[in-house]
């Protein structure tokens, strides 16, 4: 079976040098080693210009020097981006342009001729459609987005076919969901474990396409390095990058992606909030945030680019379109006050160098800068994060037995399938010796039987779904219904004396 991996790797260009030597020292080095040791492995992968001089920064240069390396020897492939991680759906198109011709240009520096990216990685694979005629004007082929972009639905994908998006040339490579998880979760756990996850597939003759953030191996989940290179070795797999997929497979689709991004769920979709996590509608900081970086955008825009103190400001506008401080003020559930003021203190500094800015627009910079710290603060002091954070999950305080069990009828027949695949996946773990993983089954089972799987971060009604293909999930739960229908009587209630 052909497997593509995707790897996106990236950290503020203002990361701390005590965290980003940790980072470095459990996810990025033993990942680049492994690759470099391991001659079957090909991979595709973002990194951003920020990183690489991060790693210049911070002297390490053999680091560099591997992706130099690896990506001369073509196991490599490279995709373009923006370099400080900006949303580009919410950017204005200089910007986009901008963003990615200094991405470029900084890794064509430290990567040489090993840098000729065909792809293209728009940050948290944010979609939407105004961006195609940008990134193809620039040369691009293609451009990696989540599954879901498709069709605003999860597994509608024909993984035997290429898509290419409607009214252009570029192709749309869409990200399995299911098995990244099961890798990054470390569900799967062995190349048996995968094997067991792909039976389906690597008998239908598809390929593969996996994407995942790098710091997931390491640092995120520490061991999970060595394991995504022992799944690499299994025999069952070819690893290609994503630009070899279409040597492979020929059969083209027009498709016409939706606006979204890797994580959009289809009720996120359906209300149009897709971007929640970086532009809320009814977060007011969020609000105030665009309008700083608005209005200081405007304010370099008016510089004359021949002035003298241009090329500093203009550089100090690009680091701050990052978009990490809109994405740690959403509070759903993310929140760092610390990441909130770093970002609006470096707009407000973008105005404040501006030469000639008037008063009135100093000042208004200010009063947004205050209003966004002051109001952060006053958030986190009231409560209100918690309360944001509790309603963003509000799904989950329903205890799954009332969703279903409590119902009865055809709702107690999906309450007894799941159980039923939760146990039998509990046994199989047993067999095969992956006891905390049988572990983990077993308490879900018990959490559910007694309504306590409200205070999980991830419901094992959704763990079950990332182990198991929804097709299976959905087989198995109309087997149920089915038999329930069968069973049912012609009342809505039994009769008796």
């Amino acid at each position: 079976m052909k497997w593509a991996n995707f790897l996106h790797i990236y950290q503020p260009f203002d990361q701390q040098g005590d965290i980003f030597e940790a980072i470095t020292a459990q996810s990025y080095r033993p990942l680049l080693e492994k690759i470099r040791e391991h001659k079957n492995v090909r991979i595709t992968l973002n990194i951003n210009g920020a990183l690489l001089e991060l790693f210049d920064k911070f002297g390490y240069h053999d680091l560099i020097d591997i992706l130099r390396e690896v990506g001369k020897e073509g196991r490599i492939e490279f995709t373009s981006t923006a370099k400080y991680h900006a949303f580009l759906p919410l950017l204005e198109d200089k910007e986009i342009v901008r963003q990615v011709k200094i991405n470029d240009e900084t890794n064509k520096f430290y990567l040489g001729d090993s840098y000729a990216p065909k792809g293209f990685f728009p940050p948290e694979m944010a979609y939407k459609k105004e961006i195609i005629p940008i990134i193809e004007s620039m040369g691009f082929k293609w451009i990696i987005v989540d599954e879901i972009s498709a069709h605003a639905e999860i597994d509608t994908i024909d993984y035997k076919k290429i898509y290419k998006i409607k009214n252009s040339n570029m192709k749309v490579f869409f990200r399995e969901r299911r098995i990244s998880n099961l890798i990054m979760s470390a569900v799967v756990r062995s190349p048996e474990t995968l094997l067991s996850a792909t039976i389906a597939d690597r008998a239908s003759g598809r390929y593969l396409l996996t994407g995942m953030d790098g710091e997931t191996f390491g640092h995120h989940r520490p061991g999970l390095e060595k394991l995504l290179f022992d799944v690499f070795s299994t025999n069952e797999f070819e690893l290609v990058t994503v630009s070899e997929i279409q040597n492979f497979y020929k059969d083209t689709v027009e498709i016409s992606p939706v606006t979204s991004t890797w994580a959009s769920s289809k009720k996120d979709i359906e209300d149009g909030i897709q971007f929640l996590s970086w532009s809320d509608p009814e977060n007011k900081i969020h609000t105030w945030q665009w309008e700083l970086l608005r209005l200081a955008l405007k304010e370099v825009y008016r510089m004359d680019i021949l002035s003298p103190g241009y090329k500093v400001i203009r550089e100090k506008m690009d680091v701050a379109l990052a978009s990490d401080q809109f994405f740690w003020a959403s509070a759903k559930p993310w929140w760092s006050v610390e990441m909130i003021e770093g970002g609006a203190y470096a707009l407000l500094e973008v105005v404040r160098l501006v030469p000639n800015v008037k008063k009135e627009i100093l000042d208004e910079a200010s009063k947004l800068y205050e209003r966004i710290i002051m109001t952060a603060f006053q958030w986190q002091r009231s409560g209100k994060i918690r309360e944001m954070f509790q309603s963003q999950k509000s799904i989950l305080r329903i205890p799954f037995k009332d969703r279903t069990y409590e119902l009865r009828g055809e709702e107690l027949a999906k309450y007894n399938a799941f159980i039923d695949m939760m146990k039998r996946l509990e046994k199989e773990a047993t067999e095969h010796s992956e006891y905390e993983k049988a572990i983990l089954w077993r308490d879900a089972v018990y959490k559910i039987e007694n309504k306590l799987d409200i205070y999980d971060v991830m419901s094992a009604v959704d763990l079950l779904r990332v182990e198991i293909p929804n097709h299976e999930v959905d087989a198995m739960i109309k087997k149920y219904q089915d038999e329930y229908r069968r069973l049912r009587g012609g009342q809505p209630e039994q009769r008796g004396s």
